[in-house]
């Protein structure tokens, strides 16, 4: 970066919006964080069926978080218990939503694939979303609200797992997590990835359940970019545990990084910030792990998020009261900010990181106390009483629990 774009940049960060004075960044493993997270994630394992007596209840995103959360608090106490549910909740997930649903007259694994072969490869067919109502059918209107509600597969669910099977299997060693993550990243990309003629190659945001026709064929802003980056981490992660990556994986990534450089980055959902710093941390801990990847990419997605949150905070919503909110939405961003105390830290630590990307990087600390006013507002017993938050407990609460212990979701071990 020359001297005048970075004069530039630097006039830009004195007009950026300020945060209230207070400490900037916490320990994720402060010990009260820490015990109001593992209290966050015993009641989920609880109510949904991990642990106890209450019947499965499993949706695909809240699972991927659940996981990655409880093999962060195994290495954060050495309690075996954490990793051994965690390693339950996978084997869980994979016999719910990796089968038809009990009100459907399809029976058995979406792969069509007998009992003992479906065990073996339980992803092969994809993975259901788990919403509470059966998908639309081929001849069923479309209806927007409803749809919100209907089952099917998201890509960015996908995506999630993916990385919920992958951290598994660098916690564990065992291959078969990192197979299993690479056979969903095959289907999902033979499924969800489209080519017109003589054009780029495009994306459906919502498949079916087996995966044979879009329920929403527009494209999420961020699926390429996700599809990439998670694409690029479990080609690591094979070559790390000495299993050759699948050449399909070759072509996924290519898809993808077409995608992203056609594609516009910028966003003002908090969900959307937080993904795209979370994004950032992944392709920053990849690339010191040896991945190679766009050499722009990092600086593109951090500039993206700069001017989002520029946007988000000073549009108001976090002065909103907690009926007005949704709490995992919010989450999300501050689980990003601290992918940013993180690089930020790390990069500071190393002469080789790009002087743009550090810039950015100091440009984006200004938001830091997003994080702990986000968590301290959603810990308050009395926000946590709003319907927005009651409604949407099971992901409120996990996501809450990761943002206060992050390192299992973000870190790449």
């Amino acid at each position: 970066m020359g001297a005048a774009p970075r004069i530039i940049l630097l006039l830009t960060l004195l007009q950026a919006w300020t945060p209230a004075s207070g400490r900037d960044e916490v320990s994720p493993m402060e010990p009260d964080r820490l015990q109001q997270a593992i209290a966050l994630m015993d009641a989920f394992a609880r109510r949904t069926g991990v642990e106890g007596e209450a019947p499965p209840r499993r949706y695909l995103w809240t699972d991927a978080f659940a996981v990655c959360n409880d093999l962060g608090l195994a290495r954060a106490t050495g309690e075996a218990r954490f990793r051994e549910r965690a390693l339950r909740l996978i084997d869980q997930v994979h016999e719910v939503l990796g089968r038809h649903r009990p009100d459907d007259d399809r029976q058995g694994w979406l792969s069509g694939l007998p009992d003992d072969k479906a065990r073996e490869h339980p992803t092969r067919g994809g993975l259901r979303i788990g919403k509470p109502l059966p998908e639309r059918g081929p001849d069923e209107p479309f209806d927007e609200r409803l749809e919100w509600e209907r089952d099917g597969q998201y890509f960015h669910y996908l995506t999630k797992w993916m990385h919920a099977l992958d951290q598994a299997a660098r916690a564990t060693g065992e291959v078969r997590y990192s197979r299993w993550a690479r056979e969903l990243a095959i289907t999902a990309h033979r499924a969800f990835v489209y080519r017109r003629p003589g054009r780029a190659p495009k994306m459906y945001w919502k498949m079916s359940i087996d995966l044979t026709r879009p329920q929403v064929p527009s494209m999420g802003q961020h699926d390429p970019l996700d599809g990439y980056l998670t694409t690029l981490q479990l080609i690591a992660t094979a070559h790390a545990l000495g299993d050759a990556p699948q050449p399909e994986l070759d072509a996924a990534l290519k898809d993808y990084a077409t995608m992203v450089a056609a594609g516009a980055l910028e966003t003002g959902d908090p969900l959307g910030l937080g993904g795209l710093l979370t994004d950032a941390y992944r392709l920053h801990q990849l690339r010191a792990q040896g991945a190679s990847a766009d050499p722009r990419l990092a600086a593109r997605i951090l500039e993206a998020a700069f001017a989002g949150l520029r946007y988000y905070a000073a549009a108001g919503e976090l002065r909103q009261p907690a009926a007005y909110r949704l709490g995992f939405r919010e989450l999300g961003l501050a689980i990003g900010l601290h992918a940013v105390a993180r690089m930020r830290g790390e990069a500071r630590e190393t002469a080789a990181t790009d002087p743009q990307e550090r810039d950015l990087l100091e440009a984006l600390a200004r938001f830091l106390p997003l994080a702990r006013e986000i968590e301290g507002f959603w810990l308050q017993e009395v926000n946590r009483e709003a319907p927005t938050w009651t409604e949407h407990r099971d992901i409120n609460e996990v996501m809450l629990a990761t943002a206060l212990a992050p390192d299992g979701f973000l870190r790449l071990r």
